[in-house]
């Protein structure tokens, strides 16, 4: 009977098989064949990203296929572990192209290993599909057959260097992991923190193999370098040591700053809480999900599947933006090889071998290339935004800046490339793009503190005297912190070693730049003008001076005039005795005489007129004279010197100006100026004082009327702030000085403020030369040489025409004379009167008296005279027998001897 039942159900199934077969006759069958794909996967399958990814792949491939169950193709993932290691990596990426036929691979995880993965996937030409390679060294234009389904590290550098710039940090420390994933995203870091002038300090490599104690130790070193901002860039698991040991180390508070790249950020949530706890007040950036449905059911689903997950994951409990990746690279290459028509294809083997990993038998999948230009092309949205690949990887669109407080972070703005820093992203496309940090919620940095890490820590000189420069003021009269910290009180450069030993990071006040400083500091351009001159006490009795009148010319002109009126007076005399009759008058008769008085008329008449001008201001303009003017004769005597207490000028004295130091005595104040300046280096004061030409003004401004600044200025740089060597602050601060110092407008107003009464005494106390108001005779030396000059030259004409109109007349009268005995007789001569011009004096007495009669010289000799004679031209007057009188025009002043008379 039961035999009888069970033949009749079978009987029974077989007719409803028939029936429903005779049903669909002639149209397709309910369910169609499914061509199924083979997909390798190479991850660390014990790594927090491996362990997420594999299992949103997992849910990837079953909500693809429950929303498209129509399509022909069916993904099928093998999964291998790679162990973190390349070799493992590259020989399972082999065994699954050779052995398993997979006509794409996902992964590998890391950048190392997906470098040698591609080299196979381009041999095998199968596509390679990465969605957690993310360093820049590792590009898609690069190989063609690598496709990354992310973004590479080099996107978030401008939003990192924004960070950087907005807060103002212009040093930072560079922490990365030495993998290529480190390695990779650092030159493109650099590049762009110094075209923002920030100064990277120092660059830390970490090897993932390190144990804590390098670690600590290279903590240690971060911590001795001074530097307290930190750019971290490495994975969760050497990360989460590095920040446990960091605030061990004491690296975790008040005063300091770390970033997190995009890397560790986005893998903070499977960290422990103690690990969490180590990294409060870090800032972080990590690529923006847009919030959407799809992602919202696919966050519900996950919740449901978290218990079965957390057998593999314990530590997982939110969305994870590598599984979101690894969840819409596995629906891209589901439609893609949907779109294909990936049916039927196969490797071409080149041969075959038994061995797993032997490159000659991997062959070349036919439909690669197809399938590699399909996935390029295909877009959707995503769990992770817009899927949408150009030049071979994921285009970068929002970044979500956070601050880690308590167990969970919290997000204090957004970046994009088109507006920079915003709150939240609504209406972020009306408003222009945006650096600041206003932009942003209030970070908690480390320690708990909303004071901004890394203030410069500034040194300041505290003095009692000039505080013009410096001041510094408390906040209440019963607050003993002042408002500006890190004052000194040892010496300038005391305080400026303070910065190459790293305690200050610049020095603000009235600092002088000199050469021995730059060699352990940099300044920036001098805020004031430069300079070191002596100021010393000024007495009024110039004018009560019984010899005032010889003041205006200094006593090398009085002996030059004296000597240029004997040397003048000579001249006139030689070409004036043997001619002029009235030689002791006002009268002169050579017209060489006449060409020499003139121009000394002229010399005499600019001395006389300089000499009343330089008298005139004596006695009426400038009647304060300095008590010294050469540090010459302070030095000669022994005189005592003061100069600023704590300042440079003490070594300039003793090394430059050669003072013994016995002779210098230090103050602070220009009340102490006053007095030492007052009593004299015989009371116990000093004769001048040393000082930089600032504080000598400052000094000026208080006491014009008492003291003046004399002598030669010594070259100094003037006042200027310092920093450390290669501080990237020192080319902006020099800008700023120019900006103040070259806009008159500004430096005018500064000045007025600070030194406005000592405008109207710098006419009262300008700087008198070392020389004195004495002229000189460098002030007429151009004169002098042609008065000398024209004496010389009609001195020498004469003496010329002489000689030449009567050495032949002595040869005439006694040849046999030698020429010695000429020249004698001819001294004798020069010192006769010349007989034509007593002549011409005597007949003009005869015109004039008729009674006192003379005879004159005959016609004949009158022309014999005419041949011997050439000095100069006369006129004489001739009485002929009628006794009338006519005159001749003659040459020359021959002797009386020379001259007959007639009877």
């Amino acid at each position: 009977m039961a035999n009888q039942k069970n033949l009749f159900s079978f009987l029974s199934f077989l007719l409803l098989t028939l029936s429903l077969s005779l049903c669909l006759w002639g149209h397709e069958p309910l369910v169609m064949a499914k061509e199924v794909i083979p997909v390798g996967v190479v991850l660390d399958l014990k790594s927090p990203v491996g362990r997420v990814a594999e299992s949103y792949m997992s849910m990837a491939r079953s909500d693809f296929y429950a929303v498209n169950p129509n399509y022909r193709t069916r993904l099928t993932l093998f999964a291998k572990d790679s162990g973190d290691d390349v070799i493992t990596a590259a020989s399972t990426a082999l065994d699954l192209m050779k052995n398993k036929e997979v006509q794409a691979i996902i992964g590998p995880q890391s950048s190392a290993q997906a470098r040698f993965v591609t080299e196979l996937g381009r041999k095998a030409q199968v596509p390679i599909i990465s969605f957690s390679a993310t360093s820049p060294s590792l590009s898609p234009s690069q190989n063609p057959f690598f496709i990354r389904a992310t973004h590479d590290d080099s996107a978030q550098v401008k939003a990192i260097v924004d960070i950087v710039k907005a807060f103002g940090w212009w040093e930072i420390v560079l922490i990365y992991e030495d993998t290529d994933y480190g390695n990779g995203l650092i030159p493109y870091m650099m590049d762009a923190l110094q075209e923002i002038d920030t100064r990277v300090s120092y660059r830390s490599e970490i090897h993932p193999s390190s144990n804590n104690t390098e670690i600590s130790e290279e903590l240690n070193n971060l911590k001795a370098n001074h530097t307290r901002i930190f750019l971290v860039h490495m994975t969760a698991s050497l990360g989460s040591k590095l920040f446990a040991l960091a605030k061990n180390a004491g690296m975790m508070s008040e005063g300091y700053a770390w970033i997190l790249t995009e890397g560790l950020s986005s893998l903070l949530d499977p960290m422990s809480s103690k690990v969490m706890d180590s990294m409060q007040g870090v800032l972080g950036i990590r690529p923006y999900l847009p919030p959407s449905k799809q992602l919202k059911d696919f966050e519900r689903k996950w919740k449901r599947n978290l218990t079965s997950i957390r057998t593999k994951s314990k530590s997982i409990t939110s969305l994870n933006i590598f599984g979101l990746w690894a969840y819409d690279t596995i629906w891209a290459l589901a439609m893609a090889v949907e779109k294909a028509s990936m049916v039927h294809s196969s490797f071409l083997k080149q041969n075959t071998s038994n061995n797993s990993v032997d490159l000659a038998a991997l062959g070349i999948f036919e439909m690669g290339t197809r399938l590699r230009d399909t996935i390029l092309s295909t877009t959707f949205q995503g769990l992770s935004g817009n899927f949408h690949l150009v030049k071979g990887q994921l285009e970068p669109s929002t970044f979500e800046l956070f601050n880690v407080i308590g167990k969970s972070v919290r997000i204090i703005g957004y970046w994009t490339r088109q507006r920079g820093f915003s709150k939240d992203l609504n209406g972020t496309s009306e408003r222009a793009y945006s650096k600041s940090k206003d932009k942003l919620k209030q970070p908690i940095w480390p320690g708990d503190t909303t004071d901004q890490p890394s203030k410069l820590r500034i040194g300041v000189p505290v003095t009692s005297g000039f505080k013009e420069f410096l001041k510094m003021e408390w906040h209440s009269p019963t607050d003993d912190k002042p408002s500006i910290s890190g004052q000194s009180n040892g010496t300038y450069d005391q305080l400026l070693y303070q910065i190459k030993n790293q305690v200050y990071d610049v020095v603000v006040g009235d600092t002088a730049i000199v050469a021995n400083r730059s060699l352990y500091v940099d300044f920036t351009l001098p805020y004031t003008e430069s300079g070191v001159s002596m100021v010393v006490l000024v007495k009024d009795d110039e004018n009560k001076n019984l010899w005032i009148f010889l003041k205006p010319l200094s006593i090398n002109l009085w002996l030059t005039i004296g000597a240029a009126f004997i040397f003048t007076g000579l001249v006139i005399w030689v070409l004036e005795h043997r001619v002029n009759t009235e030689f002791r008058g006002e009268k002169v008769v050579n017209n060489w005489s006449r060409f020499v008085l003139i121009i000394w008329i002229f010399v005499v008449l600019i001395l006389t007129q300089s000499y009343t001008a330089s008298l005139t201001s004596i006695l009426t303009v400038q009647r304060l004279q300095p008590t010294f003017v050469d540090v010459k004769e302070i030095k000669k005597n022994g005189y005592f010197v003061g100069y600023q207490n704590h300042s440079f000028v003490e070594g300039l004295l003793i090394k430059q100006l050669d003072f013994h130091k016995s002779q210098l005595k230090p103050y602070s104040t220009p009340e102490e100026y006053h007095e030492a300046l007052s009593k004299g280096t015989h009371n116990g004061g000093v004769a001048a004082i040393f000082d930089e030409i600032p504080y000598i003004k400052l000094f000026l401004a208080k006491y014009c009327s008492r003291y003046t600044m004399v002598g030669p200025t010594y070259k100094t740089d003037g006042f200027g702030f310092a920093f450390r060597q290669g501080s990237p602050l020192v080319p902006h601060i020099s800008r700023a000085i120019l900006n103040v110092t070259q806009d008159r407008d500004k430096i005018g107003a500064i000045e007025q403020k600070y030194f406005g009464s000592q405008t109207t005494c710098e006419d009262q106390s300008a700087t008198i030369s070392s020389h004195g108001p004495s002229l000189g005779v460098d002030n007429f030396r151009g004169l002098f040489l042609i008065a000398g000059i024209a004496s010389v030259v009609s001195l020498l004409v004469y003496v010329f025409n002489f000689f030449y109109s009567h050495w032949s007349t002595l040869g005439n009268n006694n040849p046999a004379n030698s020429c010695w005995s000429k020249l004698v007789e001819m001294a004798k001569h020069f010192d006769k009167k010349d007989p034509h011009t007593f002549q011409r004096e005597e007949s003009r007495v005869h015109v004039a008296s008729p009674n006192v009669f003379e005879p004159s010289p005959s016609i004949d000799d009158m022309q014999i005279h005419s041949r011997n004679s050439i000095e100069g031209t006369y006129d004489v007057v001739i009485h002929d027998d009628n006794g009338s009188l006519s005159s001749s025009s003659r040459h020359g002043a021959a002797s009386m001897q020379d001259v007959p008379h007639s009877s």
